[in-house]
């Protein structure tokens, strides 16, 4: 089976080279709107040929400081596919059953079927991420034990969860969209001054924000341990949604394309049947 994700400028290297400083936050395709078109047009054939072939699926992991464009991204991307074949779990703060089993549970619920897209608006990473930078999170986990590598251990697990995936069909594609300081704090302010746009604002977004160089560690850390060849992650420039959106929306065409999909054949004796069937339907006219 190929190695998911094609290479490209945005792929976190495998060798644990990858600096956050170095990740640009902007970049501008100037025909970022066409590119994003003509990718969903693709992406919605492709996705009925993923369905039709039942073999493989895919992935789509998302994580991103507050008000990268998550939800917007997705809604962009996947716009025209079919939503029986596509699946959008947004995690949340874990529940108190998914406190009472480990932190891969829940995300391995909401795994996609073979032949389906799922996609993950935050996941499995925050557990790396968030709760890294906040720690007295884990109180509430009773875990057994609270090693010093308690992290190093998670990225272990993830490590090899992605790779069981990839073995049984699961194409992971991860994608972390970076966004600046200055760009985020610009668009907390538009959503003040928007009262459409309020209810997304929370004050806790902002507090967060005083944990940013903790947050870039963490990411800079998780990123390494993480992107492999069987799960690769992309830090995707997203300054400027257009081009983070056509980014996303390529990568996840060029991943496809690289898939032996097959539409399916019918044996002979379903290819008789349908002759049988043919001739009954013309005969309706005579």
């Amino acid at each position: 089976m190929p190695h998911p994700g094609p290479d490209s400028r945005w792929r976190v290297p495998f060798d644990e080279s990858f600096r956050v400083k170095r990740a640009p936050t902007h970049h501008v395709f100037t025909d970022a709107e066409a590119r994003l078109a003509v990718a969903s047009a693709r992406l919605d054939k492709l996705q009925r040929k993923l369905y039709a072939d039942d073999r493989y699926s895919l992935l789509l992991v998302f994580q991103a400081m507050d008000a990268a464009g998550k939800d917007g991204t997705i809604r962009a991307v996947m716009r025209g596919v079919d939503p029986a074949g596509c699946h959008v779990t947004a995690f949340k703060q874990p529940s108190k059953e998914e406190l009472d089993h480990d932190f891969l549970w829940r995300v391995a619920r909401a795994l996609p079927e073979r032949g389906r897209i799922g996609i993950f608006n935050r996941s499995h990473y925050e557990e790396v991420l968030v709760v890294r930078v906040h720690p007295e999170f884990l109180d509430s986990q009773r875990l057994p034990r609270r090693e010093p590598d308690l992290f190093e251990e998670r990225y272990d697990s993830i490590r090899d969860m992605e790779r069981h995936l990839y073995r049984n069909g699961t194409i992971v594609l991860k994608f972390w969209l970076n966004v600046s300081r200055d760009e985020q704090r610009r668009r907390f302010l538009d959503r003040i001054d928007d009262p459409d746009a309020r209810w997304k604002f929370a004050a806790g977004d902002v507090e967060e924000r005083g944990h940013w160089d903790a947050y870039m560690d963490a990411y800079q850390q998780a990123l390494n341990a993480t992107s492999r060849p069987w799960a690769p992650w992309y830090a995707v420039p997203a300054d400027d949604k257009a081009t983070m959106r056509a980014i996303v929306a390529e990568t996840v065409v060029k991943t496809l394309e690289a898939l032996p999909l097959k539409w399916p054949r019918p044996d002979k004796e379903e290819e008789a049947e349908m002759a049988r069937l043919r001739v009954l339907l013309e005969a309706e006219d005579e």
